[in-house]
């Protein structure tokens, strides 16, 4: 991807994603774009924030939302997206400030999704890879997208990994197969805590 990020510039991303559901969080304030940010996180980018509590050794989704498309500057988007990974996701009650202590935050800063072009759906299994794309399925007005960590981290293949983000969108698991529904792919690169507040790393994904 032409966009690259530093081992510095992710942990800055993490951090700032943190501190704006703390903000949030606490005081019921969006915070403003930092003036230390670094110039490149003004350009547009799509990003998401996944926040997982900690069960021992275990992460358990509790939040998870983001701009697919680079529509947002890179900073503003992390910033909105993690207070809406806290406190909007519809499939979980809002965060609580005490939680801030027992979540990790990721996040994964996108490239600008592309069509997946083929001559017949039934080559969309051999057009995608597992542990390098994310994918968006879109028929009609139903859109569902899954990031590219989740297919490696429930250990599916690619026919696995489309019939599931339709699933994500509400269609039928088989809905990639009908003529008028489009697929979109991406990549991600992507940093997170290995402990709630602890050391950030870059997220290295890879398929079977």
């Amino acid at each position: 991807m032409s966009f690259e990020l530093t081992q510095e510039e992710g942990e800055y991303l993490v951090r700032l994603a943190r501190r704006a559901a703390e903000t949030f969080l606490t005081k019921r304030q969006t915070m403003k774009v930092p003036v230390d940010a670094p110039s490149k996180f003004n350009e547009k980018c799509g990003v998401f924030v996944t926040i997982n509590s900690v069960q021992g050794n275990r992460h358990q989704l509790r939040g998870c939302i983001g701009i697919p498309y680079p529509t947002t500057m890179l900073a503003k988007a992390v910033i909105e997206s993690a207070i809406s990974s806290s406190v909007r996701d519809p499939r979980f009650t809002p965060m609580t400030a005490d939680e801030l202590s027992q979540v990790v935050f990721e996040v994964s800063v996108l490239t600008p999704p592309e069509p997946v072009e083929v001559e017949k759906p039934q080559d969309y299994c051999n057009k995608i890879k597992v542990g390098r794309d994310g994918l968006i399925v879109e028929r009609t007005y139903c859109k569902g997208l899954l990031l590219p960590q989740v297919p490696v981290e429930l250990k599916w293949d690619e026919e696995t990994f489309l019939c599931e983000c339709c699933v994500k969108a509400g269609l039928q698991p088989d809905s990639w197969l009908l003529n008028g529904t489009k697929v979109y792919r991406f990549q991600a690169i992507i940093f997170e805590e290995t402990k709630p507040e602890g050391k950030i790393v870059r997220k290295e994904i890879s398929g079977k």
